[in-house]
């Protein structure tokens, strides 16, 4: 079992309560017996699809987000499972009911797909419904830009749609936002772009096309055949290959060109073995870290599926919006966000609450992995800022550094943050624990969410 730290209490000040139960013994039992579900989860192995975990998730075949309230909230948790299963006769989710891929030839008991609905743009395309492409096979994939699962699926959805979308293959990005900020067209429009995104994008700002399919996850995707049966799901990141095998099964029987030999997939990386000897949620691969009241609230009054909070300080959770100082305890442990100096606290993300001059307030974290990300956003103005970034107190060397990271002329590590968008912070040669902080001299710095994988990175 992990237990809190091992003074027993959680970072900085104490705050009061009239009724005799102070937020700070709240804030303690609700951490300390989500720790212990925590552990416990860890030791029993991987949890199911859609549960809020610490063990191996982020860049693991698994990955994939869950949105595990209210789909109203358009918040997102990490899962550990990869689902994926061929609609069968008596299934209407794909659950426990599976088929061989050689026996796909639709028996009569698969789902109808639902259609599209609340949609609130279009991208790549001009509007439709999936009425109008009855007669062609049809890839729904759920996604939002700044998920770094969804990200990585990426390359194979651009390459299934370069392969096959002659041969009657059409890919539908629905993209139901995670963040406010997501939900901007201009700054879906500008993600496809850079992500070089060709196929039709539809933006599901009112999660009604998520709710008309029931969905939970972020990727997830949904192959719906020539007659609008779904032959097909899949949750989460990997199997790659065997979704491809499908896709091609569906255009060689609606008479496409297509065959069933020969196929060219796409490789796929490899994972640091060293991530999956350990033993317990300490040296597990960090779970998806959320800097917004909403996720962190949740988690403390009503469990959050058996995760703690995510923000280890105690006055934290006794206001919110408002600029409050906090203190670094100094000792990090694996799976929390640690603050120092002034911060204001908000649903979706954690501001810088003053202008500095020597980067002296942070954000720091303890993580295991192989990579690190971060959330961040602009302000209204539009104006960029840095953040400089280190690692042990000292700025990042090349070889750790993620794409994102820049070096100013005294060395010193930064990210330029000019885009509402998830940054590639580190990118380390081997699975281990890092010491990270980020510190800005600007009062619009603002992060959302930190997220980790243990690709091998090994040259």
């Amino acid at each position: 079992m992990t237990a809190l730290s091992k003074s027993g209490a959680i970072a900085t000040t104490h705050s009061s309560s009239p009724s005799g139960s102070s937020p700070g013994r709240r804030v303690r039992f609700g951490i300390a017996l989500a720790l212990a579900l925590l552990a416990a989860a860890t030791l029993m192995g991987a949890a199911a699809c859609g549960n809020d975990n610490s063990g191996p998730s982020g860049d693991f075949v698994s990955g994939g987000q869950d949105a595990d309230v209210s789909p109203d909230s358009g918040v997102g948790a990490d899962a550990i499972d990869d689902e994926s299963s061929v609609i069968v006769p008596g299934s209407q989710d794909g659950g426990d009911n599976t088929a061989n891929l050689a026996s796909l030839n639709r028996l009569g008991g698969e789902p109808y797909r639902p259609d599209l609905k609340d949609t609130s743009g279009f991208i790549n395309t001009e509007p439709f419904t999936l009425d109008d492409l009855e007669g062609q096979v049809i890839l729904i994939d759920f996604w939002t830009y700044t998920c770094i699962n969804c990200i990585r699926t990426l390359p194979f959805l651009k390459d299934w749609h370069e392969k096959y979308a002659d041969d009657g293959l059409v890919i539908v990005g629905v993209h139901t936002p995670e963040f406010e900020f997501e939900k901007v067209k201009a700054n879906v429009e500008q993600a496809a772009a850079e992500f070089g995104i060709a196929y039709r994008i539809v933006q599901d700002n009112d999660f009604g096309t998520w709710r008309n399919y029931e969905n939970r996850f972020w990727p997830a995707k949904y192959l719906i055949d020539r007659d609008g049966f779904i032959r097909y799901t899949h949750f989460g990141e990997g199997d790659y290959d065997e979704t491809e095998t499908i896709i091609r099964e569906l255009l060689a029987e609606n008479g496409g060109s297509v065959t069933l030999e020969d196929a060219n997939f796409l490789p796929t990386r490899e994972f640091d073995d060293a991530a999956f000897a350990v033993d317990g949620p300490e040296m597990s691969v960090t779970r998806e870290l959320y800097a917004g009241t909403g996720r962190n609230y949740s988690a403390l009054q009503f469990g959050g599926g058996g995760q703690p909070p995510y923000v280890r300080h105690e006055q934290y959770y006794s206001r919110q919006g408002l600029a409050m100082e906090y203190a670094d305890p100094g000792v990090h442990e694996n799976h929390f966000i640690y603050l120092s100096g002034l911060w204001s606290n908000g649903p979706e993300s954690l501001t810088h609450a003053r202008s500095t001059e020597g980067y002296e307030d942070y954000v720091a974290i303890k993580f295991y992995g192989t990579s690190a990300h971060i959330v961040l956003g602009l302000p209204e103005s539009g104006e960029p800022y840095e953040v400089r970034v280190t690692i042990a107190d000292a700025p990042i060397v090349a070889d750790h550094a993620g794409e994102d990271v820049k070096w100013d002329e005294h060395g010193n590590s930064y990210l330029l943050v000019d885009e509402d968008r998830l940054y590639r912070v580190a990118r380390t040669p081997e699975y281990g624990g890092y010491e990270l902080k980020l510190s800005s001299n600007s009062d619009t710095f603002e992060f959302f969410a930190f997220t980790f994988g243990v690709f091998s990175n090994a040259p």
